[in-house]
């Protein structure tokens, strides 16, 4: 904190947070069409095959469901461990 990093960190966060907003906005509004938690970034790897794009999609959100159950394993042992 001393160093001065939060300043940007928070601003990049913000960033973040504010291209969110305008994205659920206008999805609301259905201004565009997105799916849920499509940020539009990425999708010129996905695979052009309908079929291999909707297995990758599933292998994205099994491994972010794994990630989320690690973390939450590293939190409750840094709980009980002090």
């Amino acid at each position: 904190v001393e160093a001065g990093v939060m300043g940007p960190f928070l601003a990049a966060v913000g960033v973040v947070e504010l291209y969110g907003g305008w994205l659920t906005l206008n999805g609301f509004e259905e201004r565009i069409k997105r799916d849920a938690g499509d940020f539009f970034i990425g999708k010129q790897v996905l695979p052009k095959d309908p079929e291999q794009e909707r297995l990758m999609r599933l292998k994205e959100i099994e491994n972010g469901r794994l990630a989320m159950l690690a973390f939450s394993g590293i939190c409750t042992q840094a709980v009980l461990f002090k």
